[in-house]
């Protein structure tokens, strides 16, 4: 009984950590000019071509931690995918305030999902 209720958490926790992914990148096309001068800000080359294969990344992975394929190999390419994004656009060292503040909530709430990744990944092996 235990076994099947350990399973039936790690496909829900897989389940609402891919969806998180998948429907972040599904958003990113509907905001694509702010984010891609948000880029741009951050002086990154060709900031719409990173943004949209970062988009069709992150989605990708989310589907594949969704459906538990390649559960570690999506699950390690999200953890470097948000890295890179929590440094490239929260940069709260650079802010004042209440936009700081936000920066910060958004950086520690990145960092817990971080932390389920490498949880999903090994129920996964």
């Amino acid at each position: 009984m235990q076994d099947g209720l350990a399973f039936m958490m790690l496909v829900i926790g897989r389940l609402l950590l891919g969806g998180l992914f998948v429907a972040g990148g599904v958003h990113h096309f509907f905001v694509t000019v702010p984010l891609t001068d948000a880029i741009e800000a951050r002086g990154v080359p060709l900031a719409k071509w990173v943004l949209l294969s970062g988009s069709v990344f992150q989605i990708a992975a989310g589907f594949l931690l969704m459906l538990g394929l390649f559960v570690a190999a999506a699950a390690f390419g999200l953890i470097i995918f948000t890295l890179a994004a929590s440094v490239l656009l929260l940069n709260f060292w650079d802010m004042q305030e209440t936009a700081r503040d936000s920066a910060i909530n958004t950086w520690k709430s990145n960092m817990a999902i971080i932390g389920g990744l490498p949880i999903a990944a090994a129920g996964a092996m």
